[in-house]
């Protein structure tokens, strides 16, 4: 029996974090994988969905705007070649968290986990022993009830991972997942049937910035049945039938990306004194320690958005609380939301609804991206920065972008926000000009009226 001070189970982008800052923090580790280093997020999931991605954003963008471009060509998809660079860009991405964990002289037992109670974790046929376990196993697909996954019927994974270039697609589910799919495809020429049951493209977000992405989306080709659900599926050996409220949408594959679930089944929690909560999550306090003495939890496992980056700082929450380190718990108001579909779309804190319904005074500034001057340089005039504020102190309450570049842009307005500055301090900070960062300048200054370019 091996005797380590941290053992995490999961490589993935919480897990391989955690497992880092323990060894960090000069305690013997090792990590749990029983796939590949870095788990789902880099070899199934956030990494090839960006990877596909950059490659219709520059596929749409030498075949749509290549001319006043000033640019001539002609331009297919090869994709053999776009899931070779898929592969290798995991690949590329695998073997750096191996290089971090043999530099941190991390130990890497290949294999699936269990508790077995006492501090004990048991892989395959072994069994090791750890003053401190963090669960880092992450998430699986859930399908819709009454339909299961197959050849023509696919999970966000099947989806990226498809042998052939599809015609035609239909996606379940229009939340972050879903959109991007939908937006990939389209872009690179695929009909796209998007259904989503809610009345509004990525539910989540906030409804202006949603209002955003459909008129690009219905311009992308994307047909959008919004309201609707997903009601049955004829298979055959060339394709599908997909039913959709009253619609009979024939197409190569169904796409389910709806919902999670935390993927604990192999984890023996009861042996251990785990409890969980509602939809399986495991139940943990603000420093992601379990109901059992010595076991953390995090990422997908526990409360909160299913993201890769919130999962990497609980790690580090959960390895510093778990080795006796000083540390503070994860604001999970702090945690930006971020759609790589396109137009991009991130946010921050409460959108205007959530404020609205909390009963408390706010103001709203926003600054289309067409105002300023680098959005006609890089083709991004149509986008929105929208910041919601509170009168009296000056509170960045909520922060919200559409645009090609959002998901960078959001991270200026979650360290204001999380260094408690206000849109009033924003509204004075000197932005380089000529860029689009510009425009969360004018939308704080938009919360008060006064926008320069607007």
């Amino acid at each position: 029996m091996a005797s380590y001070d941290v053992i995490v189970i999961g490589g993935g982008p919480g897990g391989y974090v955690a497992a880092i800052r323990a060894a960090q923090l000069k305690k013997k580790t090792a990590v749990v994988e029983r796939d590949k280093a870095g788990g789902r997020c880099l070899n199934y999931a956030c990494i090839p969905a960006k990877t596909v991605l950059n490659t219709a954003e520059i596929y749409a963008e030498v075949t749509e705007n290549g001319a006043e471009l000033g640019l001539k060509s002609q331009t297919s998809i090869d994709w053999p070649a776009v899931q070779a660079r898929r592969e290798k860009v995991s690949k590329t991405l695998e073997d750096g968290v191996t290089m971090l964990w043999k530099k941190n002289k991390i130990d890497f037992l290949a294999g699936e986990a269990s508790l077995e109670g006492a501090g004990k974790v048991k892989v395959g046929s072994d069994s090791h022993e750890a003053k401190t376990i963090i669960l880092a196993t992450g998430s699986v697909a859930m399908s819709i009830p009454g339909i299961d996954f197959s050849d023509r019927v696919l999970d966000t994974w099947g989806a990226w991972s498809l042998p052939k270039m599809p015609k035609a697609l239909v996606v379940a589910g229009a939340g972050a997942s879903g959109s991007e799919i939908a937006s990939a495809y389209a872009r690179m020429g695929v009909k796209v049937t998007l259904v989503e049951m809610l009345d509004q493209l990525l539910p989540a977000e906030d409804r202006d910035m949603a209002r955003v992405v459909e008129r690009q989306f219905k311009k992308d080709g994307i047909e959008l049945l919004l309201g609707t659900k997903v009601e049955g599926v004829k298979e055959t050996k060339t394709g599908v039938t997909v039913t959709a409220g009253d619609k009979q949408i024939k197409a190569d594959h169904l796409l389910i990306a709806g919902g999670r679930s935390p993927d604990t089944d192999a984890l023996r929690l009861e042996a251990a004194g785990v409890e969980t909560e509602e939809g399986g999550r495991i139940k943990v306090d603000d420093f992601m320690l379990t109901s059992a003495n010595g076991i953390y939890a995090i990422g997908d496992l526990v409360r909160g958005p299913a993201l890769a980056h919130k999962a990497a700082e609980e790690g580090v929450v959960a390895a510093e609380h778990g080795t006796g380190t000083p540390t503070h718990p994860v604001d999970l108001s702090l945690v930006a939301g971020a759609t790589f579909c396109h137009p991009q779309v991130a946010g921050v804190g409460m959108t205007e609804e959530e404020a609205k319904a909390s009963g408390r005074e706010y103001k709203v500034g926003k600054f289309k991206l067409g105002g300023a001057g680098a959005s006609v340089v890089y083709d991004d005039r149509a986008g929105l920065v929208k910041i919601i504020g509170d009168p009296e102190y000056g509170e960045i309450l909520g922060a919200h972008i559409v645009g090609n570049r959002a998901c960078d842009m959001i991270s200026e307005l979650v360290v204001t926000k999380a260094l408690e500055g206000g849109y009033q301090e924003l509204a004075r900070i000197v932005h380089p000009h000529p860029t689009m960062s510009e425009a969360v300048l004018d939308a704080a200054r938009a919360v008060e009226g006064w926008p320069i370019h607007a």
